[in-house]
């Protein structure tokens, strides 16, 4: 396999983040959710206003996983008030590791992953917490081995149906 690159992005790669943020996303989630609650969501959270928005706020940033400069993956991390519920200064937030489904198992989300630990590490961050879906088991499994431990549950609405997502956290010191 060739070599897998990781750079941080901003808002010049605006439509290849929407691109990949729709598509992982859809071919995570499509099965579980109706088509009309998807197609509701990927156009409010992949919006170019809201995507600008996140892409222009300091305490967020996004980096791609690419593969001879195609885009295959990606990491969204926050810091302080762009983390969606703890906002703790001392821990950072992963709130999205997606790859595309055809580099599943390829050590991409891994390579995403340990960016996230280095970013974490490099601010002296206590912690990295989360959150996941309580039935996506794939992620849930992969958090579970790299060492984070379920800490809490919040509630995550899509579209008119209320989802349990599990909150974990892995120390760092």
């Amino acid at each position: 396999m060739n070599s897998i690159a990781i750079k941080k992005i901003g808002l010049e790669q605006l439509v290849p983040l929407q691109e990949i943020g729709r598509k992982t996303f859809y071919d995570t989630f499509f099965e579980s959710d109706s088509e009309e609650s998807m197609k509701a969501y990927l156009a409010t959270s992949f919006s170019t206003e809201k995507l600008t928005a996140e892409l222009e706020n300091p305490n967020s940033e996004f980096y791609f996983a690419t593969q001879n400069e195609v885009v295959i993956g990606y990491l969204k991390v926050n810091f302080g008030s762009a983390q969606t519920e703890l906002q703790d200064a001392n821990a950072v937030e992963i709130e999205r590791i997606y790859v595309l489904q055809d580099y599943h198992g390829k050590q991409v989300g891994q390579l995403l992953f340990e960016k996230a630990m280095a970013i974490a590490k490099s601010n002296h961050c206590n912690y990295i917490w989360l959150g996941v879906w309580e039935e996506n088991h794939r992620a849930l499994q992969f958090y579970t081995k790299n060492g984070f431990v379920a800490f809490d549950k919040h509630i995550f609405v899509f579209g008119d149906e209320e989802q349990t997502d599990i909150m974990m956290k892995l120390k760092l010191v």
